[in-house]
């Protein structure tokens, strides 16, 4: 299993970017992203479901939109209205059909300036 995530960047408090993470090697019933800031826990940002059914954190919900293409095994997520403290390490994850096994991408980072 392989996760390749891209996106990441700087950008302006109230901008947006968007991540792309291309998942290979199974089928995965569960794709999201996670985060981790400095000296925090990661912590999960939003996920979905292979059929479509979508998860948000609290601290995301009406900024972020987390989407996949099963066609391709890629799972994207749109942040608009970023803020300082969306600053963070994000991670891919996935979550294979089979096993259960949820495998991490290498992360990609996302800085906020004020």
């Amino acid at each position: 299993v392989q996760l390749q995530a891209s996106g990441g960047g700087l950008v302006q408090a109230g901008g947006s970017l968007r991540l792309s993470c291309a998942a290979s090697g199974s089928i995965f019933s569960v794709l999201g992203w996670y985060r981790q800031a400095p000296g925090k826990q990661r912590e999960l940002v939003a996920s979905t479901t292979i059929g479509g059914r979508t998860n948000y954190a609290d601290f995301v919900k009406a900024r972020f939109t987390i989407s996949r293409d099963n066609a391709k095994n890629t799972v994207y997520l749109q942040m608009n209205s970023l803020k300082p403290e969306d600053t963070a390490v994000y991670y891919c994850a996935a979550t294979t059909v089979y096993s259960g096994t949820q495998f991490w991408g290498l992360g990609t980072l996302v800085t906020v300036s004020s």
